[in-house]
């Protein structure tokens, strides 16, 4: 939420290394990260948002290169909250390809399970608890690393700065089943001869640029239990940052355009229920479980004896 007007810190939207011209993006609202504060901000209290006139990047802590006209581009991305005053990475590095237009779908058709490459698509004939014969369809990776016996890992992660409290790294990336921008911690599958642990952190690298440490691993966790057979395991990851890192490039694939959004872990919950209320945005819920779960052992948690 906007606060009061006053001082502000200023933020910039970061998609695949890239900044937003600050210019007229009050009417955009895209996802931000904290590039540098004007010195007059950085105070215990740390002055909140961004004004609703925040056309000025010129006091910017950031070397920063933009073209001739002044101007960055990229593609428009989804309706998303200013942040607080946060601990996030300075200064953003290479532009990506310009990118001018939203994701759109432009035609669904039936994909028979043949042609698939992904996925395929089950019919289980199996009998219940009482003995009745029954049917269930359901959906099946194709791609599970047999010597893994897991599909994907995601990584909650806290990036841990000597002067800024706790943050965590989230990505935004547009889901074409959705046709929505979802809102997310790093995640990717498993490739065969990887254990969770190697492809948490390949995959935390391709994704924010960040080396990170594992802290945990969990237990192979089912994703989606009603309506498929994959499954996961979720991957507690740290990220150790000095006074005045830069902001690493990511290693990206093709067809990959995620935005990084760093909001400190004090504030997550909050931010994600923001986020909920966008338009064409969608909070994936294994994220939006972790949030809720910190917000009722804080609110909650005496009641219960927690």
């Amino acid at each position: 939420m906007f606060s009061s007007p006053g001082p502000r810190s200023l933020e910039i939207a970061v998609n695949t290394s890239t900044l937003l011209h600050m210019r007229g993006l009050h009417s955009l609202r895209p996802a931000w990260i904290l590039a540098g504060t004007p010195a007059h901000t950085r105070c215990p209290s740390f002055s909140r948002s961004l004004s609703a006139d925040h056309r000025n990047p010129t006091t910017l802590n950031h070397n920063l290169k933009t073209n001739k006209s002044g101007t960055t581009t990229q593609p428009s991305p989804p309706p998303t909250p200013p942040s607080h005053h946060h601990p996030s990475q300075p200064t953003a590095t290479k532009m990506s390809k310009p990118q001018p237009q939203p994701p759109v779908i432009t035609s669904i058709t039936d994909l028979p399970t043949a042609d698939a490459k992904w996925i395929t698509l089950q019919r289980i004939s199996y009998r219940d608890q009482t003995g009745t014969a029954r049917t269930w369809e359901a959906a099946s990776r194709k791609t599970r690393a047999q010597s893994a016996g897991v599909d994907a890992v995601a990584m909650g992660n806290v990036l841990l700065h000597p002067s800024r409290p706790p943050a965590t790294l989230l990505v935004i990336q547009y889901r074409p089943p959705l046709d929505a921008f979802t809102v997310e911690w790093p995640a990717g599958l498993v490739d065969e001869g990887e254990t969770a642990e190697r492809a948490a952190v390949r995959e935390f690298r391709e994704e924010t640029g960040y080396d990170c440490e594992v802290v945990s691993v969990s237990p192979v966790q089912a994703a989606d239990p009603g309506l498929s057979s994959a499954n996961m395991q979720l991957v507690m990851v740290e990220v150790r940052l000095g006074e005045g890192e830069p902001l690493p490039e990511q290693r990206l694939e093709d067809g990959e355009h995620i935005q990084r959004v760093v909001v400190p872990l004090a504030e997550l919950y909050g931010r994600l229920v923001e986020y909920s209320r966008r338009e064409r945005t969608v909070v994936a819920a294994k994220l939006f479980h972790f949030a809720a779960g910190m917000e009722f052992a804080k609110t909650k948690g005496k009641e219960y004896g927690l």
